[in-house]
């Protein structure tokens, strides 16, 4: 009889691994498929670690101590979830020795938390409110909590001097209006609009996103009533009635959920200072990993779970090269132009190191060289296969601004991001300039298309207490937050839909479901 306990951290919280949940038991067989489920909030941004144990279990005894270990499996909640088809399968370990099976993981997206609702809504009859004309009524939608509270989630426009009101559809993420649970009490107020803001209510009425869904019908044409007028007036019927005229529900998709496309990761770091002098941001400490490093280390491991080859091109910028002393602004840091690419980003750290051994570094700070390098191959797949993830790292004060601005305007509209960390104690005040969150990024009268760049200087993150794990965790939180959304903007721009998960290769079909195979005997 077998079950699985799963265990789970969150790095930026905790390095402690903490006991989540248990499958069922399944007795007498080595290729259980176990029937429940693991829900779990992803984060992109986040390292999310995992581990799983099996266990033969021999009695009803909850103490896992009390029955056989089967063997145990390590990964991240990213790994499962940029596998191909949001499937993963994983040799279990732990018994030194013997081979203790497989154990197969899929995942899937609870949809209805990222579908989002178009509505449009009218009225009939409603109160007279005002002594010179009738009403300029709208509406206020609520979403009910936990607790019994409401939480505003939307107010539409306001009519005026009409007493059957038809207001504008409006669009809202089924999240918001209802945190995913469709049967969730929606209340919606209607209020007559006062200019000093003291808005005169009419009345309300309650629903649920499940009844909405349903669309025009008489289902769902509700009576607006008011608590007040209904209890001091015996002949009271309603205050108006309030009619759903449109509603359709606008599936949207996670990129990174079963691996629609391929996440490719470039990295870029630039050369400046002497790594020899501990003063240096390069330098080479034996003791703890440098700024750069970190800054490597912190994003690099979260963008290669989404990443099938684990192969990234990395180029170092600002150096004098051997054996001349040529100026590069985009060398390979393996000195390999044919194949710029390193294995995982234990490979790119190898090669960053090594590369600081070997070139002279050099200013000044130009970004629009790489950046135009990273952009001709994202021109090359616009089929929404891949996403490049272009991650500079860099301690100057940029030279070749205007240049870059032409750079990042252009590689806007094609399917890749820019994430720059500043390192050291310079001023970045150039920087955010670049970073469209306010004013889009133009150069010579053309506007960026989409929002692509990211910067954040590194020294906001740095933890206190000297915790490079928790800076390290800070920071990819926080720069990593903006791509899921920047890739789906893409994706929408170019009409591209999400691609079917891959069929599974093996003769089992699992939906949502852990899986575990041992070898006979």
């Amino acid at each position: 009889s077998v079950t699985i306990s799963m265990i789970y951290s969150s790095v930026f919280v905790s390095s402690d691994l903490l006991f989540f949940g248990r499958t069922e038991v399944i007795d007498n067989t080595l290729n259980p498929d176990f029937v429940r489920k693991f829900v779990l909030d992803f984060f992109f941004e986040e390292k999310q670690n995992l581990r799983f144990d099996a266990y033969n279990v021999d009695t009803r005894s909850s103490n896992l101590s009390k029955h056989d270990f089967l063997g145990q499996m390590f990964c991240t909640l990213g790994e499962i979830i940029g596998s191909p088809g949001g499937r993963l399968e994983r040799t279990l370990s732990g018994i030194p020795g013997k081979k203790c099976g497989t154990i197969i993981f899929t995942a899937e997206e609870l949809s209805n938390c990222r579908d989002i609702a178009t509505m449009q809504f009218c009225a009939n009859k409603l109160d007279k409110k005002d002594f010179f004309g009738k009403s300029d009524p709208f509406l206020v939608f609520y979403r009910s909590n936990e607790d019994g509270t409401f939480t505003i989630c939307h107010k539409t426009e306001v009519i005026k001097n009409n007493l059957n009101p038809v207001w504008q559809s409006f669009t809202i993420p089924v999240r918001a209006l209802c945190n995913g649970d469709y049967d969730r009490t929606v209340k919606v107020d209607v209020y007559d609009w006062d200019r000093d803001g003291s808005h005169d209510f009419i009345g309300e009425f309650t629903t649920s996103y499940r009844e909405l869904s349903r669309g025009q019908s008489q289902f769902n044409v509700y009576e607006v009533l008011n608590p007040k007028k209904k209890g001091k007036k015996k002949k009271y019927v309603n205050s108006g009635t309030n009619t759903i005229i449109v509603m359709l529900l606008h599936a949207v998709f996670n990129p990174f959920i079963f691996s629609i496309c391929m996440l490719a990761g470039a990295v870029v770091s630039l050369f400046l200072g002497n790594p020899s002098q501990p003063t240096s941001l390069h330098y080479m400490s034996p003791y703890q990993m440098n700024a750069y490093a970190m800054a490597l280390k912190a994003v690099g491991e979260i963008i290669q779970d989404y990443d099938s080859d684990k192969l990234f091109p990395a180029y170092g910028f600002g150096a004098k090269l051997p054996p001349d002393g040529k100026i590069s602004h985009a060398f390979p840091l393996n000195f390999n132009t044919e194949n710029p690419n390193c294995v995982g980003i234990e490979g790119v750290l190898e090669a960053y190191f090594q590369s600081l051994r070997t070139v002279q570094l050099y200013g000044p700070t130009n970004f629009a060289p790489v950046i135009n390098q990273v952009a001709r191959c994202a021109a090359e797949v616009t089929d929404g296969s891949q996403y490049f993830v272009l991650l500079m790292i860099t301690d100057g004060v940029i030279s070749d601004m205007a240049q870059t601005k032409e750079a990042v305007v252009n590689a806007a509209s094609l399917p890749m991001s820019i994430i720059i960390v500043g390192v050291g104690p310079a001023e970045f005040d150039a920087m955010e300039e670049l970073d469209g969150d306010e004013v889009r990024v133009s150069s010579r009268g053309r506007f960026a298309e989409r929002d692509i760049v990211q910067f954040v200087p590194f020294r906001d993150y740095i933890d206190r207490s000297g915790n490079q794990v928790l800076s390290m965790a800070r920071l990819a939180k926080d720069v990593l937050a903006e791509i899921p959304d920047q890739l789906l903007s893409f994706m929408k721009s170019r009409g591209i839909e999400p691609r079917p998960p891959l069929p599974f290769t093996v003769g089992y079909t699992y939906i949502n479901q852990t899986s575990i195979q041992y070898p006979n005997g």
